[in-house]
């Protein structure tokens, strides 16, 4: 008779496998959740968990918001939102060394938080940013490199799709998370922004001056992006002020991006239902991806690997923090192998546990899982954010890449271990806002 903890072992080691034969993750989690919780019990218990699990999530009023906001990024990317944001940055810093990196930058921030996906922020941008780039005389593997760092804001600029997941996994408040991750957000954009200036001031030729418009051009810029920056306001400023709960924000954003399209003239019925089809796909992979790791969570649950696991690691006298950073290390590695809702999923049902069991506050670690799985994003030897344009763009090498975004991995290191040294710069609003 094997323990639970051996049970969780093998059940682990069979989702990596599967993982590695490119079954989908949320499958393999759901199907090994099954299996396993009917050899603990019985097949018909483990039946059963899985029609609960599913019933549950589908019926979740506060899930809906993630098919939303994905509707809301597609219909702003299919647009062309995402191209009067560009002209908006340009005009803003575009005319500065650097300034069309910081543009680009500045830009993912917006978007994503509109979009609340990295692959998609970083897709959209690779389309719209490096060729303005190179035509402006950038470097195109330090081009690709911002893009690649500013794709990662799709997720850590709230409202994030990501943070929704781990606010259901986690059973805490959503909004908790968006008001924490305020201020590591914005951190984020300011060290990027400090890495461009470094990079620029060392080697003016990978990032040389725009031209600077006049301020009638500038004034052009803005009128021509009235309709993004309404709807980034309108949702941003709904959620923290509270006039709207989470869910009729993302409902709104939903509707205005697509009825600004509209009065713009700019959505095809082709290009509509392709962002319906878009959000539509994604939307299913990521429902199938919850309820695949709901069902695994609670077949660990009933081993009581967690447990055990908190328990061994006591015995070890382990410091806390030993054990943080190794949590970190482990998702550095997921990150550059999966996407964020894979790495974050496959790891959460274990490591949560051993997080809170060891004292630490759950909103500040969520904030922590978000920046280390992005950082994995961007960091050799894969890096799901640079294959994405290397993808697109086959003429920028994945070395050219690897090159550019290497001041914004430093960066991102450097904004890591200051949110885990000072946790207060996550919880401070919270805290703030009661």
């Amino acid at each position: 008779m094997i323990t639970g903890t051996v049970a969780a072992i093998i059940a682990i080691a069979i989702l990596l496998a599967l993982v590695a034969l490119h079954v989908p993750i949320g499958v393999a989690m759901g199907l090994i959740g099954v299996i396993g919780f009917g050899l603990m019990t019985t097949f018909s218990a483990g039946l059963s968990i899985l029609a609960t699990e599913a019933g549950g999530i589908m019926t979740n009023f506060n899930i809906s918001i993630i098919p939303l906001f994905l509707l809301m990024g597609a219909f702003t990317a299919s647009s062309g939102m995402a191209d009067d944001l560009f002209r908006v940055a340009y005009a803003l810093v575009g005319h500065r060394r650097g300034g069309l990196a910081s543009a680009n930058i500045l830009c993912c921030g917006i978007f994503g938080a509109i979009a609340g996906s990295a692959p998609a922020t970083t897709a959209t941008f690779t389309r719209i940013s490096i060729p303005q780039m190179e035509k402006h005389g950038y470097d195109r593997g330090f081009a690709a490199g911002s893009v690649a760092a500013g794709g990662t804001l799709g997720v850590m600029i709230p409202p994030s799709v990501i943070m929704a997941i781990y606010a259901l996994m986690t059973e805490q408040f959503v909004i908790h998370l968006f008001i924490a991750a305020i201020i590591p957000g914005v951190l984020a954009i300011i060290f990027y922004f400090i890495a461009i200036s470094w990079v620029s001031s060392r080697n003016p030729e990978l990032a040389p001056a725009g031209k600077k418009l006049s301020r009638s051009e500038r004034i052009a810029a803005f009128k021509s992006s009235w309709a993004v920056l309404l709807l980034f306001s309108l949702v941003t400023v709904g959620i923290y002020s509270g006039v709207f709960t989470i869910v009729e924000a993302a409902a709104l954003g939903a509707i205005l991006s697509f009825v600004f399209a509209l009065i713009q003239r700019r959505m095809t019925m082709a290009q509509f239902w392709s962002a319906l089809s878009q959000t539509a796909a994604t939307s299913a992979m990521i429902y199938i991806s919850i309820i695949g790791a709901s069902v695994f969570a609670t077949f660990l649950g009933l081993t009581q690997a967690a447990s055990e696991l908190v328990f061994w690691i006591e015995a070890q006298s382990l410091p806390p923090m030993g054990v943080i950073l190794a949590f970190v290390l482990l998702y550095l590695v997921l990150g550059a192998l999966f996407d964020e809702v894979a790495a974050m999923l496959l790891t959460l049902p274990v490591v949560f546990p051993v997080v809170v069991g060891l004292g630490y506050d759950p909103i500040w670690w969520g904030i922590i899982n978000v920046v280390v799985i992005n950082l994995g994003m961007i960091t050799p030897p894969v890096g799901l954010n640079v294959f994405i344009i290397n993808g697109i763009r086959s003429d920028i090498g994945l070395s050219e890449i690897y090159k550019g975004v290497t001041p914004f991995i430093i960066a991102d290191f450097i904004r890591l271990a200051l949110l885990i040294a000072v946790p207060g710069l996550s919880l401070w609003l919270l805290q703030i806002m009661g």
